[in-house]
């Protein structure tokens, strides 16, 4: 008794150890990104590298022998470093901005200045802005925003396009019987076959010979021809489970076929629907290699946070800045759609 019971503790403490550090594998580099993405330029390449970004800063401004120097605080060492000695006040207002995070107006810095008249040091704090490096992101990548509007084009007609064709054919496959049904089912996965760029090279003579090249809805195409063929199998099982009596009861009582399909048949399959949407969505907004052949003056946003992490020789935290405003519609979409997710996987809501 004592040893089954010895065994059974040791075996879910074995089991909990393996979740939990499966867990910290998973969310340790997701924090590093995330706390890098509101790192200043100056706090990032420090060693080690700081584990909680620093909300504010401690200054010091004295006469140097240049002009005035700009010292900061640091915590770890207990002393002020030097960090710029000018004279040019928009030029310290500017290096504060860019390289520590911290927005002191030229006026704020003259008022300082005034005040080392009567002083030899002048102490001041100033609150660091935690979104400064998704500003700036903006401001200096390269047709960012635009960008970001363009993959948000892409993955809802990817999505459309995904849903009505492939929802279609999987419920022709669910609900009728036709020859060479169980073949016409199985070469549909076929195209999953060939990798995204095999497929990407010829769409672009096929693409610019009908004027979809370089265009939103020409990369929904490419993108959906995987994400069709996903969407059949997924939506004709769902469509399996759903009882044909209850659309022929509706029948009965006189609605149509195409009445009884959006009334009774798609909100019982939302659940699929949702899932197929789901991957529709991750796939379109995470494609970089068919975006980068399909696009030439109008990236999508994959593309221009790709460049901004190959380009981020002196700024990776604008680069983690970038890789987290990637994440973050995936993550909105994700939970817009879960209770739809917990439906199809037996999850009761409220």
């Amino acid at each position: 008794m004592w040893e089954n019971t010895f065994s059974k503790f040791a075996k879910k403490t074995i089991f909990y150890i393996l979740i939990t550090s499966l867990i910290i594998i998973i969310l340790t580099p997701l924090y590093f990104l995330v706390s890098l993405s509101f790192l200043s330029s100056r706090e990032a390449y420090q060693f080690p590298l700081p584990l909680v970004p620093a909300i504010s800063s401690e200054f010091k401004l004295e006469k140097g022998d240049k002009g005035y120097m700009l010292s900061i605080y640091e915590k770890k060492d207990r002393e002020y470093q030097t960090m710029i000695d000018t004279r040019d006040m928009e030029k310290m207002s500017r290096y504060m901005k860019l390289q520590l995070s911290v927005d002191v107006s030229v006026e704020k810095l003259e008022n300082y200045i005034s005040k080392l008249d009567q002083q030899n040091e002048v102490y001041f704090k100033s609150y660091k802005g935690l979104l400064h490096n998704y500003k700036t992101f903006f401001a200096i990548t390269r047709d960012a925003f635009p960008a970001l509007i363009r993959s948000l084009q892409v993955a809802g007609l990817t999505i459309l396009i995904s849903l009505s064709i492939g929802g279609m054919a999987g419920y022709a496959f669910a609900r009728y019987i036709f020859v060479g049904k169980n073949a016409l089912k199985v070469s549909v996965l076929f195209v999953r076959v060939f990798p995204a760029v095999a497929i990407a090279m010829p769409m672009v003579i096929i693409l610019a010979a009908i004027g979809f090249y370089d265009k939103p809805i020409g990369l929904s195409l490419v993108y959906s021809v995987g994400t069709i063929a996903l969407t059949i199998w997924v939506t004709a099982s769902i469509f399996l489970g759903i009882p044909v009596e209850l659309e022929e009861a509706a029948q009965i009582f006189g609605a149509t076929k195409l009445r009884t399909f959006i009334t009774i048949t798609i909100p019982l399959a939302l659940p699929g629907l949702a899932a197929c949407a789901m991957y529709a969505f991750i796939g379109a907004w995470n494609e970089t290699v068919s975006a980068i052949i399909l696009t030439q003056f109008n990236p999508t946003f994959a593309v221009v946070v790709y460049q901004s992490v190959l380009g981020a020789t002196d700024q990776v935290n604008l680069a983690a800045a970038g890789g987290i405003l990637m994440a973050l519609p995936m993550v909105l979409f994700t939970l817009f759609i879960r209770k739809y997710i917990n439906q199809m996987w037996g999850g009761v809501t409220a």
